[in-house]
């Protein structure tokens, strides 16, 4: 086994190797970005953040001297950025308005979702920025939906995979100068990815999921993540699948539907935002064990019940932090094997 000190003297020895092949940005740099050129003639200086995975990304590329403010928050930010967040000004935890966000004399404007940044947005298109000289750029995530169902949201026909948060990571990380910080990150990620599937490649239950967003009230539909959601790749990353066929990326269930699919596990989403009393874990708990029909699942019976960050089940940086959580209490319950 290699010794702490040598060990260390190796991944700085790798950190210098990986920082002298990245490539140095040359402006003026076009992206492609959802269908639309974007040139950067240098590195953004001004920086709205639209969205927790936006901001989180950034952050944790070391570019929050470049961000002026965020916005879009469904959770708190992850302990080991809040020092840097706090640096930065956070509109609200809400949907901001246009107005705030120019006030802040952004020369880029990165969003995460259509519904903050885009043609259907209630907030803001890209011509809106593009007027004040703000370049604009969407998570490529998002882009990959289709709008084809009446959703916002859209539906999506294949499994979500991180590698279009890969490019969004490398795009940044271009825009920015900072390809060292991105190419490592990136590394990081797909080995962590890859030791959660060694872990349940030996499973045996190809357990089901129905993974729980929120609903506005007991009555009230659920929002859940759709098959091929990024809650779908958490599943099939554990071993599983999602017990929602919908390839919706929100679709609505009725607690009927839901009770139909009869899950092997549930997850409930963790949220900070506190919209609705549905977004707090122990609330949903709460209700999954003292509806009466609810209260008889399966896996409500066999306390096969786990909470995961919310923002993990939007594709984002979070989902493999939210399968990791997932990760750890199916091993507890001894659903791992």
């Amino acid at each position: 086994m290699m010794p702490l000190f040598k060990k260390s003297l190796f991944a700085l020895g790798m950190l210098f190797t990986a920082s002298a092949l990245a490539e140095a940005t040359h402006y003026p740099l076009t992206l492609d970005n959802c269908g639309v050129q974007v040139t950067f003639n240098k590195a953004p200086q001004r920086v709205v953040a639209l969205g927790q995975n936006t901001a989180e990304i950034m952050l944790l590329l070391g570019l929050e001297d470049k961000m002026v403010a965020s916005a879009f928050w469904p959770t708190k930010v992850l302990p080991q950025l809040a020092a840097q967040n706090a640096k930065v000004n956070v509109l609200t935890v809400e949907i901001p308005t246009l107005e705030s966000i120019i006030a802040q004399e952004p020369d880029f404007v990165a969003a995460q979702l259509p519904i903050l940044l885009g043609p259907d947005s209630k907030v803001a298109k890209r011509e809106d920025f593009a007027a004040i000289g703000a370049n604009s750029y969407l998570s490529p995530g998002v882009c990959a939906t289709q709008q084809d169902n009446g959703d916002i949201y859209g539906s999506r026909h294949t499994l979500w995979n991180p590698s279009l948060l890969y490019k969004e990571i490398d795009d940044l990380a271009k825009i920015f100068d900072v390809q060292a910080r991105g190419d490592a990150l990136i590394a990081q990620f797909k080995q962590r990815e890859e030791a959660l599937r060694k872990q349940f490649s030996h499973g045996k239950k190809n357990l089901s999921f129905v993974f729980w967003f929120s609903s506005a009230s007991p009555s009230a539909d659920a929002y859940v993540g759709g098959k091929n959601s990024a809650s779908g790749y958490i599943a099939n990353l554990l071993g599983g699948h999602s017990a929602v066929t919908s390839e919706s990326e929100w679709p609505t269930l009725g607690w009927e539907s839901i009770i139909a699919t009869n899950p092997d596990v549930i997850v409930v989403s963790s949220l900070d935002r506190n919209r609705w009393a549905l977004d707090n874990a122990e609330e949903k708990i709460k209700f999954l064990k003292s509806d009466p029909a609810v209260s008889q699942l399966e896996a409500v019976k066999k306390g096969h019940i786990v909470v995961m960050d919310g923002q993990a089940m939007n594709p984002t940086i979070r989902t493999l932090y939210g399968a990791e959580q997932v990760a750890a209490q199916l091993e507890k319950l001894g659903l791992d094997k």
